[in-house]
């Protein structure tokens, strides 16, 4: 069996909001904004603007280069560089698939708060009706077994809208979800921020983002809290940037299109966390509760902290709650199905499963891993999954990326390929930037990961822990040892 025509994007247009989107996700709005506050505020943006272009940029012009020049899945890409390699793609890509199905949770989560903005039915006490009323959260295993329906609902329901997105053809999917959900995106988060802005003691948080702590440059975890935030924000080391940059025609700017989404990318966090802060500023003010007791990071920000904010904040509470929570959804779609993309392309082109099968396969099982976190033990298990797989998983992944493109690829292959149409060159710089300089950044990286992983793991935790890597190692292997339908997938 032979495999089908190749899809490409249909403008160039289609690819920058799919890639901006598949960036801008649950990161940039709850995450940015906590490693700012805790990591010298205003001071913090120095290592956070080297860490976008020494990492960020540096990084995303790797996978680029590899997905435009192979035009091939990443499975088959790392085949190509080396037959032994290809279990290593099937490990990057099972760790983003892995990945999804829990962030497929916390875009459910949202979609119930997009229900209870509009009444502010969580009551005065956010943070009790989250654990309680949302999550039915329990501290003992045992609650795996208890299922709760309005969580497994929200699940199934991301999970049918994002079937019904990767299922079609890549420009009536992916290619107008992005072209419409960004730029509602974005509106909603201008209308948030200009509003913010109008609030009493808005001041007293955005200021925050411009007083620097000139003393947290000197200190290290500063500069791989920035390093890390780079990884997280622009997703790298999930293939979707060489995925999608493998649908490119001919000709396309490649240099030129990463660093505007780069910076696209990371406008977005920073404009966005105006918003946030002057919102916690607000609530400061009125609460009297101190601002450092308010910044925090993940599903506390989101469904516990603006909430008590919106039950503060009066009748436009109706209205700014419920953008609010459209804007975690929409940033959420756009990240999920540019995660699972990359996974589907890589199992249909091996298998010659044609798209719509394979989107339906890929969603099943993620739906039926992902009951797991609708249950009373869920909210648990997901926090264990996600320390593992993102502090790591994922950067063992990136590193692996930069070791093998850097080390074992012909590296000057890759800068003839970037440099052949874009404005912007690039040469030895970036070279040595690769090479060197992101691998040990990296490794630094993934052992502070380990380090804060393992120090907070208890048994239970170190348990799951132990099955993922074994998961993580023998899935692979099988799906690498499988032989594959397509007969020109050996061809290197």
């Amino acid at each position: 069996m032979t495999e089908q025509k190749k899809s490409e994007w249909n403008s160039n247009l289609a690819f920058m909001m799919a890639m901006i989107g598949s960036a801008v996700g649950l990161g940039n709005i709850w995450r940015f904004p906590n490693v700012l506050y805790s990591n010298g505020g205003g001071s913090f943006m120095i290592p956070y603007i080297v860490s976008l272009f020494l990492l960020g940029i540096s990084f995303v012009l790797v996978e680029y280069a590899v997905g435009y020049k192979f035009k091939k899945s990443l499975a088959r890409i790392l085949y190509s560089v080396n037959k032994k390699l290809e279990p290593i793609a099937w490990f990057i890509l099972l760790v983003v698939f892995l990945i999804t199905t829990y962030y497929v949770c916390v875009v459910g989560w949202d979609l119930i708060y997009i229900c209870l903005s509009f009444t502010k039915a969580w009551g005065a006490n956010p943070d009790l009706y989250f654990t309680n009323n949302v999550l039915h959260a329990t501290d003992s295993i045992s609650g795996i077994f208890t299922i709760v329906p309005t969580v497994l609902l929200s699940v199934f329901v991301i999970w049918f809208l994002a079937w019904l997105i990767i299922k079609r053809d890549l420009n009536d999917g992916i290619g107008n979800v992005s072209k419409t959900l960004l730029p509602l995106l974005c509106i909603i988060v201008v209308i948030i921020v200009a509003f913010s802005l109008t609030l009493p003691g808005a001041s007293v948080g955005y200021t925050q983002i411009f007083t620097p702590d000139w003393s947290a440059l000197g200190n290290l975890n500063v500069w791989l809290a920035a390093f890390g935030q780079i990884v997280f924000s622009l997703s790298l080391g999930m293939a979707i940037a060489m995925t999608y940059a493998s649908y490119l025609p001919e000709g396309a700017k490649l240099v030129d299109n990463a660093v505007m989404v780069a910076f696209s990318n990371s406008g977005f966090e920073v404009f966005n966390s105006i918003g946030i802060f002057s919102i916690l500023g607000f609530m400061t003010v009125t609460s009297g509760i101190p601002f450092n007791e308010l910044v925090t990071s993940g599903t506390g920000l989101a469904f516990v902290v603006f909430p008590q904010v919106f039950n503060t904040m009066g009748p436009a509470a109706h209205i700014i709650g419920p953008l609010f929570f459209i804007c975690i959804l929409f940033a959420g779609i756009t990240s999920v199905i540019a995660l699972l993309e990359g996974v589907c392309y890589s199992i249909s082109e091996k298998f010659l499963i044609e798209r719509k099968k394979t989107a339906t396969v890929v969603c099943i099982v993620g739906f039926c891993i992902s009951t797991i976190f609708a249950t009373g033990a869920g909210s648990t298990i997901l926090g264990i999954f996600d320390a593992f797989l993102n502090n790591f998983a994922l950067l063992f992944a990136v590193l692996l990326e930069c070791l093998i493109f850097g080390w074992i690829y012909k590296f000057d292959d890759l800068i003839e390929t970037l440099n052949a149409h874009s404005n912007i060159k690039v040469g030895k710089t970036w070279k040595i930037v690769i090479k060197y300089i992101l691998p040990i950044c990296i490794l630094g990286l993934w052992i502070q990961g380990i380090l804060t992983t393992m120090s907070e793991a208890n048994g239970v935790s170190k348990t799951i822990m132990l099955i993922l890597s074994i998961v993580l190692i023998v899935v692979p292997i099988i799906f690498a040892k499988m032989p594959a339908l397509n007969k020109n997938y050996y061809d290197v």
